[in-house]
């Protein structure tokens, strides 16, 4: 039961990281260009990156592991490149993730983790650091799509990036929109160990001239283990001035990776 718990936290805090915005304006979708080129594309989902200093808000996630399910409200901060705070209801569970540290607390358990991105790289089945996990967050893409060479197809609806050099232990694609050339879906998979990870951006929508996902379902399969995680953003703000308050209370239980 204590490991299952304790899945569920470093997974629910990934999950949290996510965020959008409500505004009145949902990005609609626009016609594939299939004339486009792979250069062409990968160019235009750069140009369109988002700028901003910090962003504060909260958010409804709900959390579903073909056992138990969860639905709860929580806080978010971020700074771009550098922080990435949240907090439940009460403070009953808190994180922060710096591009060195993920540290998080659960007053449930009266146990904390501090340490680096090994624990979640291991239990999402793929290596992340803290500019994956805002590439993640932002609707862009998980990897640098200008190191590698990638082929592109233009489907109906997207248009459709792999790897030219296919890898049998570790595959990805990228799906992109053509509105605004951010990431529809993300798949990252290792098939011989039966493992995936797909972060899915059901739509995007616009504030302040940035575009912003604003619904995001993430799905993580490990051998017969799925789990699923559905987020709905509130009260998004844009280039506040914020603080990131965060200690480990005194007397819990380290969890400690083996």
């Amino acid at each position: 039961m204590k490991s299952n718990i304790n899945r569920w936290v470093i997974i629910t805090v990934l999950a949290m990281l996510s965020f959008s915005c409500k505004s009145s304006k949902v990005v609609s979708a626009s016609e594939v260009d299939k004339k486009l080129t792979t250069k062409a594309i990968i160019k235009n989902h750069y140009k369109n990156q988002l700028e901003f200093k910090t962003i504060s808000g909260r958010m409804k996630v709900e959390y579903n592991d073909g056992g138990a399910v969860q639905s709860f409200n929580v806080s978010l901060r971020m700074e771009k490149d550098n922080a990435i705070w949240m907090s439940a209801p009460l403070g009953v569970v808190k994180a922060l993730i710096t591009p060195k540290r993920v540290t998080f607390y659960n007053k449930l358990q009266n146990e904390y983790f501090d340490g680096d991105f090994t624990y979640l790289s291991m239990l999402l089945g793929t290596e992340l650091d803290f500019n994956k996990v805002q590439n993640l967050l932002l609707g862009e893409a998980l990897f640098d799509l200008r190191t590698e060479k990638y082929i592109s197809l233009a489907t109906e609806e997207y248009y459709e990036l792999k790897p030219k050099n296919v890898g049998d232990l570790f595959k990805t694609l990228f799906l992109i929109e053509p509105k605004n050339f951010k990431i529809a879906t993300q798949q990252l998979s290792q098939p011989w160990n039966k493992r995936l990870l797909e972060i899915y951006y059901k739509s995007y929508q616009e504030k302040n001239n940035r575009i912003l996902p604003e619904e995001i379902q993430i799905t993580a399969i490990d051998i017969d283990q799925i789990t699923n995680i559905a987020i709905e953003f509130r009260n998004i703000e844009l280039n506040r001035i914020l603080n990131f308050p965060y200690k480990i209370p005194k007397g819990f239980e380290e969890i400690v990776l083996k």
